[in-house]
């Protein structure tokens, strides 16, 4: 006989450990199977009963579902509700027993008791398969039509199950749900309205169907809102919320593409919309779904407006959850009545000011497809507002937002160059390299507006305050316009005036060069402005020279390079130096935007007006770009072929995705943003612990590198003559990396332009003496191994070609922050299929701002080369202010080949 349930269920509870458990649930399952054995009806439903306790604890009980048949088949009402109570719970529609309650449940749903037969509707309706849909589903047919309220509602319920599981049945079951619709009891007629959706969901033919019905429909929910109090359906004031929900969802359903249907609807939804109050969650949720339909069917307009002027005040509410319903739903609907939408423009605004970060992201979006040519730059101005105050999580987005909004809609070029100085200024490192080329392109195709956008940045550039792609893009105007600084050329209109020497110009590139905030990108940049303008300010360039050539000696081999080869030019080629360093050549707008089309969302922005005529004199274009024909798109997709950058982000999880370099060579340089990469430390030596990798550096950004001619020409031969020595045979030329150039029969490589240059190995000899090397595999770029607040390591690789498995690694070392780290050391795991080699760091002290001054050397040997990607796991100790820091971290987006 065994215990009672109460009883096995207090000696579960009084069980303190998780193994005197299942010894109490194995004594019980042991009792329960000798009970079945014996097949006791007396004790049946208990014994089901205490099976469904211990199925609710994890435990099998397979075992027991034949008792449940039993217990279904068993003529009193307490055994049939237990036995169906386990047949719900214990089986489901994939067990093949089932075949076996088919019998029984057909006979009970023809029983006289209605409980008895509401139990078999309830077990159909939620276990019931196919094949059993198709048994029973005259059985439910019929009591759909049954007199009584209680079994009518059970069938309408078990009948949507039915349709999911067997939709050929619809054409049957859409009278009887036809019926539904006129019954009195509001139970029945939810379950009513439920079926009738179901069944307009799966067929066509049901939707033309109860189209014929619409009035019927209307009439219940006419009646529902202009009815007075009704205690038994009374929610929060509201006469029975979930039927007039339904009701609306199916008139959604047959509204949608039918004008006349619609237009029978419209009166009960203008009513509803006006006369439901909002200020209890039942109310709201009734207007959400009068929205939802108005918007779906074919309303007039005013009825839009009505609906629209809701989620206005849901825009209002305190409750973040209703405001987060109204902008999803606004940014839904934006696209059919933008008007409308926009009269509700300065709570958008606000909302983009919310604490809520989910609600920010959603109202900036909702912004966005706001903004058109009129009000382009109140909202712009807003939104920048916004950016010096927001949070640095949401500075990212909001950042290439603006940015977006300003390359579409741009009403002229000189507004265009001064907003997204303006974003570089406020936004600093969030600027992608996109905008920063996008503005490039720009100036380099407005003439008329060089002189003034060099005198901008010249201004804001005195008061710089460390963003990168700020400084970049101002060093690379300096150099090519820099003489137009000098002779104040193109002055605007109201302009004011600006008197700048040459002694100027050179100084204030000279701070950038030596700023400790610059990075060994932005430097790079420096010091071709410099080579540019030892031509265009003749007076400066003795100090020009001495400037370059100060950086003969510098850690940063990229840096070391070019001083050596600037230097070479204006020392042995200084009567050729006016050809090499000549203006950029214009880019074609048309050509670079049909390939990196800047739009929201990354969205192409095609759709571009030509140019017009604007009232103040400028070119009038809304993308401040030509329209793109198919012949340039093509022309430009060649363009942009050759111009591969290795300097992309680079994910930690991914290997590095491109392995061109520039057309000049170089890796990747530049800071890098923090984020997170899953780790694998299983498949490590236990030597770093095992509490996981820690958040790791995940891209590498260099806004302008390639675009802004600043990548290094080690080794580049031009004409016959090499920049690292050797006789010259012929000119050679600097030329920008952003297109093919050619200086008479002369290209990168020497000899005639016949095809793009050759790529350069960045880590080709500087010295001036040719030296036989050793065969080495094809440039590897660097990649950012690690990143925290402080503290940056970037890896470059080396390689022999006759020795696949070996790599060499130069680690270097960044101090990012103003304090001093002490006692720096590097550990290192790999998998045992790898062989690690440490050797000694030049230092172990990393002064404050410091880049790349301390090296270390890393040898690796990948025994299952060509089978395995190379993967690492790092450790990081050192003490900042007398206090011991401990970081780690996995890397694994080295480059693919090692």
């Amino acid at each position: 006989m065994g215990t009672r349930l109460r009883d096995m269920i207090r000696s579960i509870r009084a069980c303190k450990t998780a193994a005197e458990e299942r010894g109490v649930v194995a004594k019980e399952c042991a009792i329960l199977r000798n009970a079945f054995k014996e097949s006791d009806p007396d004790y049946r439903h208990r014994n089901v009963a205490k099976l469904m306790f211990i199925h609710m604890l994890g435990y099998p009980t397979h075992f027991g579902q034949m008792e449940c048949i039993k217990s279904i088949a068993a003529p009193s009402f307490p055994e049939k509700r237990i036995g169906y109570l386990g047949l719900m719970l214990l089986l489901d529609e994939r067990q093949e027993v089932l075949m076996l309650v088919t019998n029984s449940m057909k006979n009970d749903l023809g029983h006289t008791n209605q409980f008895i037969v509401g139990l078999a509707l309830c077990a159909l309706g939620n276990i019931c398969t196919a094949e059993m849909a198709r048994d029973l589903a005259p059985e439910v047919e019929k009591l759909l039509h049954s007199t009584n309220s209680y079994v009518r509602k059970k069938a309408a319920l078990c009948s949507v199950r039915i349709v999911r599981k067997v939709p050929d049945l619809v054409e049957n079951l859409m009278v009887p749900a036809t019926g539904l619709l006129t019954d009195k009891h509001h139970g029945v007629l939810v379950a009513g309205v439920k079926l009738c959706t179901e069944l307009c969901q799966t067929s066509e033919v049901a939707i033309e169907h109860f189209r014929k019905h619409v009035n019927t429909m209307v009439r219940v929910l006419k009646n529902l809102v202009i009815s007075g109090y009704a205690p038994e359906y009374d929610v929060s004031g509201i006469t029975d919320p979930f039927l007039q929900i339904r009701l609306l969802r199916l008139l959604r359903l047959l509204g949608n593409g039918d004008a006349d249907i619609s237009d029978t609807m419209s009166d009960v939804l203008a009513q509803v919309a006006t006369n439901i109050e909002g200020n209890k969650n039942a109310g709201n949720a009734i207007l959400y779904e009068c929205v939802q339909t108005i918007m779906a069917i074919e309303a007039i307009a005013g009825l839009r407006v009505l609906a629209i002027n809701i989620l206005g005040r849901f825009l209002a509410n305190r409750d973040n959850n209703i405001r987060y319903v109204a902008l999803n739903t606004l940014v839904k609907v934006v696209s059919i009545d933008t008007q409308a939408v926009q009269r509700h423009r300065t709570t958008v605004v606000e909302c983009v000011k919310d604490s809520d970060i989910s609600i920010r992201r959603r109202a900036l979006e909702l912004v966005c497809a706001l903004v058109n040519e009129t009000n382009v730059k109140v909202l712009t101005k807003e939104l920048v507002d916004y950016l010096k105050v927001t949070d640095p999580d949401f500075k990212g987005d909001l950042t290439a937002r603006i940015a977006g909004l300003v390359q579409k809609f741009a009403p002229n070029k000189q507004w265009y160059i001064d907003q997204i100085i303006l974003l570089m200024v406020e936004a600093g490192k969030y600027v992608t390299s996109d905008v920063t080329r996008s503005l490039v392109v720009v100036i380099s195709n407005a003439n008329a507006l060089q002189g003034y956008t060099v005198r901008t940045l010249y201004r804001v550039f005195q008061a710089w305050d460390g963003q990168e792609s700020f400084a970049q893009v101002a060093l690379w105007c300096i150099g090519e316009y820099g003489d137009l600084l000098v002779s104040s050329e193109n002055k605007l209109e109201g302009e004011e005036p600006l008197t700048v020497t040459e002694s100027d110009i050179v100084e204030i590139v000279e701070n950038a060069l030596k700023d400790s905030r610059a990075s060994s990108a932005t430097v790079a940049f420096a010091l071709t402005a410099l080579l540019k303008l030892s031509i265009r300010l003749p007076n400066s360039a003795d100090r020009i020279k001495a400037l370059i050539l100060e950086h003969k000696g510098s850690l940063v081999l990229e840096l070391q390079q070019r001083a050596i080869e600037f230097g070479s030019i204006l020392t042995k080629h200084n009567d050729l130096k006016g050809a090499l360093v000549e203006r950029m050549p214009v880019l074609d707008e048309a050509r670079y935007y049909a390939n990196n089309a800047m739009g929201i969302d990354g969205q192409q922005t095609t759709d571009i007006e030509a140019l017009e005529p604007h009232a103040n004199g400028h070119v009038r274009q809304p993308n401040a770009i030509e329209k793109p024909t198919a012949a340039a798109a093509a022309a430009a997709a060649n363009l942009i072929d050759l111009l591969s950058f290795t300097d992309e982000p680079t994910t930690l999880s991914n290997s590095s995705g491109n392995a061109l370099l520039d057309l000049l060579g170089g890796g990747p340089m530049g800071d890098a943003n923090s984020a997170s990469s899953p780790g694998g430390g299983d498949m490590f030596l236990d030597l770093l612990s095992s509490d996981g990798p820690a958040p790791l550096a995940t891209t590498a950004a260099v806004p302008l590198e390639g675009l802004l001619d600043v990548e290094p020409i080690a080794n580049t031969s031009l004409g016959n003559s090499s920049l690292n020595g050797g006789t010259p045979k012929g000119p050679p030329a600097i030329v920008d990396p952003i297109a093919n150039i050619s200086f008479g029969n002369l290209s990168l490589n020497g000899g005639t332009a016949k095809g793009p240059p050759a790529v350069v190995d960045p880590f080709a000899d500087l010295t001036s003496t040719a030296m036989p090397a050793p065969a080495s595999a094809p440039g590897l770029p660097s990649i950012i191994a690690m990143q925290t607040n402080g503290l940056k390591i970037s890896f470059d690789f080396t390689k022999a070609v006759d020795a696949p498995k070996a790599t060499v690694i130069k680690a270097s070392y960044s101090n990012l922050s103003s304090n001093i780290y002490t006692d720096f050391v590097l550990q290192a795991a790999v998998p045992k299929f790898m062989q690690l080699q440490l050797e000694p760091a030049t230092s172990g002290i990393l002064s404050a701002n410091s880049s790349n001054l301390v090296t270390q050397v890393i040898k690796l040997t990948n025994n299952m080369h060509g089978q395995k990607a190379l993967v690492m796991k790092l450790r990081v100790s050192y003490k900042v202010n007398g206090n011991n820091v401990l970081e780690q971290g996995q890397v694994n987006n080295f480059p693919a080949g090692l």
